[in-house]
């Protein structure tokens, strides 16, 4: 089969013929019909976050926002059968037995096994998936809409249901990319007045057209005076992975507001203790989701509640979409058409 291979971190992947998997006992055979391009995609072939790289299997096929068709089961498998839809997120597998996993924070899973960074993934024709794992998509979504929900939509879904956002506040969302326009949409499904922050005017105008109602230049620091004459936000989620946006969003809280972080930039974050303390704000962070969240996602979606911007492409293109998004030149989500004839 057809996959992309990472061969040597910080190299453009290597597309080649491999051999097609099998699943263990455990586990389906899915042919993969879309697979979105992450930005942690991005991290694990660059090998600039050391836990990722440290995690990354040898000869890795990268992808971890797949949707598939069941081509076989395990012996062991129920619940599946050869020819439903599924989709596989950034937890390949869960313990189900750590203090994390019995606390119904499965996605903290200290024995976790991830998609696409400690088993191949969904850049290829053809993967294998823990069939627990792999979830129905309802009819409603096409493959190419319910890929990028995997991850970018269970993400930011996960970082408003950890910052509780509710009807009537202010969710600032920066970053307006493959996170951010599907938290755009979130938090306005949620009745929040949503701001939207970014530095690139076409993704401030794409935000406008998904439901927010203010935009600024986060680059501008009139726009920014202008942002805290508006009254600020109760709630700053960042799916930026430049640090300077979290710079910014601090700045940006109201007393006793959260700072949510999904996005992850390559160098450290620090935050001055005095701002901390002089807001009493709250520091969230959202490490992707639960099945229940995705389940959530999916509802969310199939009632026509989020609408993911994608740009199709095939597997061939897939160093060409990763230089692009390292330029930060691509609007909304790529999605990978990897199987061919598909």
């Amino acid at each position: 089969m057809k996959a992309a291979v990472l061969s040597s971190f910080g190299q453009p992947l290597t597309l080649t013929e491999v051999a097609r998997p099998a699943p263990g006992p455990d586990d389906v055979l899915l042919q993969v019909l879309a697979c979105g391009v992450c930005h942690s995609d991005l991290h694990v072939a660059d090998g600039d976050q050391p836990a990722l790289k440290a995690a990354t299997k040898p000869a890795l096929i990268p992808g971890h926002e797949v949707v598939g068709r069941v081509v076989e089961c395990g012996a062991n498998v129920s619940g599946l059968k050869v020819g439903d839809r599924v989709g596989v997120a950034w937890n390949h597998s869960t313990c189900g037995q750590c203090e994390p996993c019995l606390q119904g924070l499965e996605n903290l899973c200290r024995r976790a096994v991830i998609t696409g960074v400690m088993v191949d993934g969904g850049y290829a024709e053809y993967m294998t998936a823990r069939a627990s794992h792999a979830l129905p998509i309802p009819d409603a979504l096409s493959d190419e809409q319910a890929a990028p929900l995997f991850c970018a939509g269970l993400t930011v879904y996960r970082a408003l249901k950890r910052s509780a956002v509710r009807a009537g506040q202010r969710v600032a969302v920066f970053g307006v990319g493959g996170l951010g326009h599907l938290a755009v949409q979130m938090a306005k499904a949620w009745g929040a007045t949503v701001i939207a922050l970014d530095v690139d005017p076409a993704k401030l105008a794409l935000a406008r057209e998904l439901g927010a109602s203010e935009t600024y230049a986060a680059n501008s620091p009139d726009d920014l005076k202008a942002l805290r004459k508006a009254g600020n936000a109760d709630v700053a989620v960042v799916t930026s992975a430049a640090k300077a946006a979290y710079d910014t969003a601090l700045k940006t809280l109201r007393p006793g507001g959260t700072l949510a972080v999904a996005g992850l930039p390559s160098e450290p974050l620090s935050f001055p203790a005095l701002a901390l303390v002089g807001l009493e704000a709250t520091i969230v962070a959202a490490s992707v989701g639960t099945r229940e969240d995705m389940r959530a996602v999916l509802d969310m979606a199939a009632q026509g509640q989020l609408r993911c911007l994608t740009e199709l492409q095939p597997l061939e293109e897939v160093n060409a979409v990763l230089e692009r998004m390292r330029r930060g030149q691509i609007q909304g989500r790529v999605v990978l058409r990897c199987c061919a004839g598909h």
